[in-house]
């Protein structure tokens, strides 16, 4: 029997893990997690009752593979959830699935809502182009954001950073107003300095064409219309956040046989002088210890695992030195009421604004979005009726001012940007806050990454080495598009082939996410 040593327990490394048990009964399966907890940035955090999602997770993909991986783990509701009833709503149910109020095992259906927090008003995002977005930007602003849409819809620009990706797409004005600032938040560097590729895989085919495309579609009503990514009304959600769907998958990869250390460090990987991966140095309890294998399945940081090889040439270890990330912090923030009013014609419990998610546009605050988790899932709120459980998040890098401020002093930093940001009075209205702090939570597209090929190319040399997962590949992935990564992974090792191409590939196509296969 063959060991495949999985590095991580993230949505990567758990779904390798899976499937290797779930397709062969050939292969020993042990899987190392750094930390005490499943799921990566897709982990949930339970505070006093109150679960928090880590940057948010939105269950969508069209992928046949993937919803049908989803949906074995966590099946469809078949009844109304607890604010759908409160509300006397209809919503999106299958017949014969679980009900969310009996059972815990369950994927919600919700409403997609995610919106632009500028000059103290709603923007939708994507932006669109209905009355309210024009009242709301005022006729001058929006004469001038058409006429430079035309200007670059005519003048195209070289597409040599985001900065060029972004007013190829939306015209300058726009890209000023709802792009700029919120971009050089997320990545601490000016759009002018990223590369483009960032924006291909996580904007991909929205623009202002696929905007009116959308809006008229739906005007019309037009039959099997396309909908870009960013453009969904609608998406899957677990019912005690995205940590649930990770820790019944650990929980099955267990019963299947698999082996999954928690609190077990990977410092070191070891491959022969035949190029060849014969295994991993972990820490434990304070202890190190060598574990041999055949296969080594990494999701971990590609800087952390080149840093940690031995044998490296220099100038790929220069390299994987130089990636960038950006790291993640969020405060909980638990409060009777918000200032925002609900405008919009979708109700609500308490009548809350109903975003999922708020991009926040306000050069006043250092925060860059907030949350609201009663609208992601009403399981994830102790009081559903009479408080409101949000997360506010904040770009940052490892070490700098803020990430070194202590848990209260940014608490406190968030619950000052509130006020300022009119969303509550003053700060003794916060009844409860928890901070969490994300490591490289977002793989940077700047520095050393525009030499990451020659690294991709050194590591796809190792026969017996996968990188998988988002930062197993330094490339900012969706969740499926990280479990794919696992997927094309496993098929090579039960084929026997050490091709690496396929596993790259994932989310570099224009197309692969925007229509079904």
């Amino acid at each position: 029997m063959k060991r495949v040593i999985i590095i991580g327990a993230g949505p990567a490394g758990l779904t390798a893990a899976y499937e290797l048990l779930d397709k062969s009964k050939e292969f020993e399966v042990i899987v190392l997690e750094e930390s005490d907890t499943f799921g990566g940035i897709s982990r949930t955090v339970n505070h006093n009752g109150n679960r928090m999602d880590m940057g948010g997770h939105r269950f969508f993909s069209k992928v046949p593979e993937v919803n049908e991986w989803w949906n074995k783990m966590l099946p469809t509701q078949g009844a109304l959830s607890k604010d759908d009833i409160l509300l006397q709503r209809s919503g999106s149910i299958v017949e014969g699935g679980p009900d969310p109020e009996q059972t815990d095992r369950v994927m919600l259906r919700r409403n997609r809502l995610s919106r632009i927090f500028f000059q103290h008003k709603f923007f939708d995002y994507p932006v669109s182009l209905k009355w309210e977005t024009l009242k709301n930007m005022g006729f001058f602003t929006t004469v001038l954001v058409g006429c430079s849409y035309l200007k670059s819809a005519i003048f195209k620009r070289k597409e040599n950073s985001l900065e060029d990706f972004y007013i190829n797409r939306f015209g300058k004005k726009l890209y000023s107003m709802f792009f700029e600032n919120y971009t050089e938040n997320l990545w601490g560097r000016h759009p002018s300095q990223i590369s483009p590729e960032w924006g291909a895989q996580r904007v991909k085919g929205l623009s202002i064409v696929a905007i009116l495309k959308d809006m008229f579609g739906k005007l019309f009503g037009a039959k099997n219309r396309k909908v870009e990514t960013s453009l969904i009304e609608e998406f899957a959600y677990p019912k005690l956040g995205p940590g649930q769907l990770w820790e019944i998958t650990a929980d099955e990869v267990v019963k299947m046989g698999g082996t999954i250390l928690k609190n077990a460090k990977v410092v070191a990987v070891q491959k022969n002088e035949k190029n060849i991966m014969t295994g991993v140095v972990y820490e434990k309890d304070g202890e190190s210890h060598t574990l041999t294998g055949d296969y080594v399945i990494s999701s971990m940081p590609v800087k952390d695992l080149v840093v940690g090889m031995n044998d490296v040439p220099e100038d790929c270890r220069q390299i994987a030195l130089g990636l960038p990330y950006r790291d993640y912090m969020t405060v909980g923030v638990l409060v009777p009421r918000l200032n925002l009013k609900n405008e919009t014609n979708i109700p609500t419990v308490g009548n809350i604004v109903p975003d999922d998610w708020v991009y926040v546009h306000d050069r006043k605050v250092k925060m860059g979005r907030f949350q609201i988790y009663n609208n992601w899932s009403p399981y994830l709120v102790n009081d559903l009726e009479h408080t409101i459980w949000m997360g506010l998040e904040y770009f940052c890098n490892e070490g700098d001012f803020m990430w070194s401020m202590s848990d209260e002093a940014f608490a406190e930093l968030g619950k000052q940007e509130m006020v300022t940001m009119g969303l509550i009075n003053r700060v003794e209205d916060v009844l409860d806050c928890h901070v969490e702090r994300v490591k490289k939570a977002y793989p940077a597209y700047f520095d050393t990454y525009a030499q990451i090929e020659t690294l991709r190319e050194y590591l796809n040399q190792i026969p017996n080495l996968f990188c998988v997962g988002r930062n197993g590949q330094h490339r900012y992935n969706n969740l499926d598009h990280s479990m794919c990564t696992s997927f094309e992974t496993v098929k090579n090792i039960l084929a026997g082939e050490t091709r690496k191409d396929n596993i790259w590939n994932v989310n570099t196509e224009k197309e692969y996410h925007e229509e079904e296969k």
